[in-house]
């Protein structure tokens, strides 16, 4: 699956989150760094969600840009 992930600089490091799996997160010191963790993180949390017996949700958000200029 392809999920949809928001990265955030948060002026030492980036933190990184995915809309679609809610307590999804991670913080790297680089881009390359947070884009590897968020990854790990993915896989963690769905490998979580199907030990507890819960649902594993699909992607659904839409990632768009707005031009504002």
């Amino acid at each position: 699956m392809k999920y949809g992930i928001v990265i955030e600089n948060a002026g030492a490091n980036y933190s990184a989150y995915v809309p679609d799996l809610p307590g999804c997160i991670a913080t790297g010191e680089t881009l390359a760094e947070v884009k590897r963790e968020i990854r790990d993180a993915i896989l963690f949390h769905i490998e979580g969600l199907k030990d507890d017996g819960e649902p594993v949700p699909g992607p659904s958000s839409i990632l768009e840009y707005v031009e504002t200029a």
